[in-house]
């Protein structure tokens, strides 16, 4: 057999290379992060200017710099081969990361790097890759576009102009332009948090600037918060490989303020973001996904388990080239399927544990009462908690007289032996309190009118009452929270 050179369309192959992965402005920008940690960055500085519709993209590390050789060897496509041995706390994967990351949102990629007091430039142009021909910059060009950093410091900064993919259409408004670096800076927290926040082992705090701010970590399991329960840590050996598993069941709404509930719930809400976040050498890979191991759902909603796996486990979990996604090894479903089967109930335990009681500690106003007598149980709605006695104090008698009818149907209705069977049966799954803050928020919003004219007005009565009946009891942060933010009282959570 005889052999022939039978090398890539260089326009072809740089042009496809736009497409390799699933970029957005967050993933891209995390690619160019990586190399920034690898090169033991301490500072990155991040900037995203709108540019009267001409964007432009930097960013600048303190890293360790590249020389010449180093560049062009980076600047190479597939620059590594993803089977070879890596550092432990290597970030990269493929060798494409800063190439297909910067060309998914811009057609011109300049790197500028200074290392040993010596600075080094290379640029690709996508309007003129013809034969492979990559811009070097002359000694000349370097003094007038490096950066003053890496006048006088080693480091490295990534340039991207031309940025017409940041839009569908090439151009881009600067309303949208805002959103996506603001939904990039709060992307960028979340998945470095551990490196902002000095979780990383043998490195020390990482610092992101970013358009002159610096980013604060976003912890998505809320680990510092008292009422956040940290559950055993579980360590799996696979092959050369350890994997750690650390499962979170995050706080009830009730126990912490709505904004940083909203926080946590993210842009997509709680009910997403539940499951699995897997970081590769601490760094986030992916986060709320189930695995097929279990079902997006409500009584679910506050798990979150940390896994943390190795770079040496990066052909068993199938990382992708943007590194948003992986597969889980089938070596790891059946014990993962047990731990989150005992999550599961765990968190669901902390919504049946807001529900309303029949005999409430501290003289709490219950909605329901129990009555035994004469071998007989009834249950009934207590006519003396201070939202049903506002109901039933109305003046007008035709509203009075309806409002009771409706209370004795509830009552006769009530759905005995459906209950008792669910109750035998399935216990685990029967919740009926409100898993949603905003929910909550506007049943008290609602019954507060009602109240408040029962107390003639009086709202330090108001916030005392609320504060002994149930649900406004068992959730009295959060109701405490409404009613100072409405300027109602100024009663302590």
């Amino acid at each position: 057999m005889e052999f022939t050179r039978n090398e890539p369309d260089a326009v072809s192959l740089m042009t496809t290379a736009r497409s390799f992965g699933n970029y957005d402005l967050p993933g891209a920008l995390a690619d160019l992060i990586d190399n920034s940690i690898k090169a033991q960055a301490r500072n990155i500085w991040i900037a995203c200017l709108y540019n009267v519709g001409d964007p432009k993209v930097t960013v600048l590390d303190d890293g360790y710099g590249m020389t010449q050789r180093e560049l062009h060897a980076a600047m190479k496509p597939a620059s590594t081969n993803p089977l070879a041995e890596r550092s432990p706390d290597d970030l990269g994967r493929f060798g494409w990361g800063l190439k297909s990351a910067s060309f998914s949102q811009c057609k011109r990629l300049t790197v500028i790097t200074s290392k040993n007091g010596v600075m080094s430039g290379a640029e690709w142009d996508l309007d003129n890759v013809r034969d492979w021909s990559m811009g070097v910059l002359s000694a000349n060009e370097l003094k007038e576009v490096a950066p003053p950093e890496l006048r006088q410091h080693a480091g490295t900064e990534i340039r991207w102009s031309d940025c017409d993919r940041l839009s569908d259409d090439g151009t881009i408004k600067e309303e949208d332009f805002n959103d996506r670096t603001v939904h990039a800076r709060d992307k960028i927290a979340l998945i470095y948090h551990r490196y902002l926040t000095g979780d990383v082992p043998k490195r020390k705090t990482l610092k992101i600037f970013f358009n002159g701010q610096e980013i604060e970590g976003f912890d998505p399991f809320y680990e510092k918060h008292d009422a956040t329960q940290e559950l055993e840590r579980e360590v799996l050996k696979v092959g050369d490989g350890t994997i750690i598993i650390q499962p979170y069941v995050l706080p009830h709404y009730s126990k912490i303020t709505l904004s940083a509930y909203e926080r946590l719930a993210g842009e997509e809400g709680f009910l997403r973001n539940q499951g699995f976040y897997v970081y590769r050498n601490y760094r986030l890979i992916i986060s709320g996904e189930w695995f097929r191991l279990a079902k997006f759902g409500e009584l679910s909603q506050l798990i979150r388990i940390k896994v943390d796996i190795p770079n040496s486990l990066d052909a068993i979990w199938k990382i992708t080239i943007d590194k948003t996604d992986v597969q889980l090894p089938a070596v790891l479903r059946y014990r993962l399927k047990q731990i989150v089967d005992g999550l599961k109930k765990r968190s669901a335990r902390v919504y049946r544990s807001k529900g309303g009681n029949i005999d409430g500690p501290n003289a709490e106003a219950t909605v329901w009462s129990r009555h035994a007598k004469s071998g007989e149980i009834h249950y009934s709605i207590n006519r003396e908690h201070p939202l049903i006695a506002a109901l039933l104090a109305i003046d007008d008698e035709s509203t009075k007289g309806a409002a009771v009818a409706v209370l004795d149907v509830i009552e006769q209705s009530f759905p005995v032996i459906s209950f008792g069977d669910d109750a035998a049966k399935r216990m685990q799954e029967i919740h009926q309190t409100v898993t949603d803050p905003h929910e909550f928020r506007r049943q008290v919003e609602a019954a507060i009118p009602l109240m408040l004219h029962e107390v003639g007005g009086d709202f330090s009565l108001l916030a005392k009452m609320m504060k002994t009946a149930e649900p406004f009891s068992r959730n009295w942060k959060a109701v405490a929270e409404i009613l100072k933010e409405k300027g109602w009282t100024d009663a302590e959570s």
